[in-house]
């Protein structure tokens, strides 16, 4: 980033940027496809999954009017988002049904700037959204894990050029959507083999009356559908390069 002053920064932060080539789309596509695919790698980058399912949870529990009390981040890529209000009706179920969905709709919204070519503009809401989230974060490695992919956004941001921006957020924007899927198979796999009422899916069932498998299979359809929508307008939006 070149800007020196606020206004400067402010400009180019909201500015477009050049359309990629189709195979940049495909490549990063691809690359985002292998490291959800890996076993190791996968689970390095499933914090950035879990910072986006609990956010999900803290912005629906603030759009519904409960009171945020805090959010913690584990090691072992789970997570917990602590809320206080009534412990059923409307505003409880949204609130427990949104993490899972939270990653794929993320990455919708990424869509939606990278189509409008607004790739900085997409990186440094990134950067905001962490910082607010932040505030909240309640233990330390919760702290490290939201500090360490703010600082990755920011430096790619900020010290690199257009085109490795570019690369950067077409890749984070496909992990999300394809992220988004595989810990909804993860979860019916831990239910089949270590039940317990706490997951998402086990707590609505409490909530609705409705089974936990079936809102397994919500999530499934609901990440599904934002992958495959994904997937056609950013290849629509390439396609014409060809």
């Amino acid at each position: 980033m070149e800007g020196t002053s606020f206004e400067q920064v402010v400009d180019e932060v909201f500015s477009t940027q050049s359309a990629p080539q189709w195979w940049l789309v495909l490549a990063t596509g691809i690359v985002a496809l292998a490291l959800v695919s890996t076993g190791g790698p996968w689970r390095l980058a499933r914090n950035v999954v879990t910072i986006a399912h609990e956010g999900g949870h803290a912005l629906v529990a603030l759009a519904s009017g409960r009171q945020l009390t805090g959010i913690r981040l584990h090691s072992d890529t789970s997570g917990v988002t602590v809320s206080r209000g009534r412990p059923d009706g409307i505003g409880m179920i949204l609130t427990v049904f949104a993490g899972y969905i939270a990653p794929s709709v993320v990455g919708l919204f990424g869509v939606l700037f990278l189509l409008n070519n607004r790739i900085t503009a997409l990186l440094w809401i990134s950067i905001i959204l962490l910082a607010a989230m932040l505030l909240l974060i309640r233990n330390f490695y919760g702290v490290l894990s939201v500090v360490g992919t703010g600082a990755l956004v920011f430096g790619v941001s900020w010290f690199t050029p257009e085109e490795v921006q570019a690369v950067f957020a077409y890749f984070f924007t496909w992990f999300m959507l394809v992220a988004g899927v595989r810990p909804v198979f993860e979860l019916q796999a831990q239910r089949r083999r270590q039940p317990s009422p706490h997951s998402d899916a086990d707590q609505l069932h409490r909530l609705t009356g409705v089974s936990g498998t079936v809102w397994v299979m919500v999530f499934g359809a609901v990440n599904l559908g934002a992958l495959a929508l994904g997937v056609w307008l950013l290849w629509n939006s390439a396609a014409p390069v060809l």
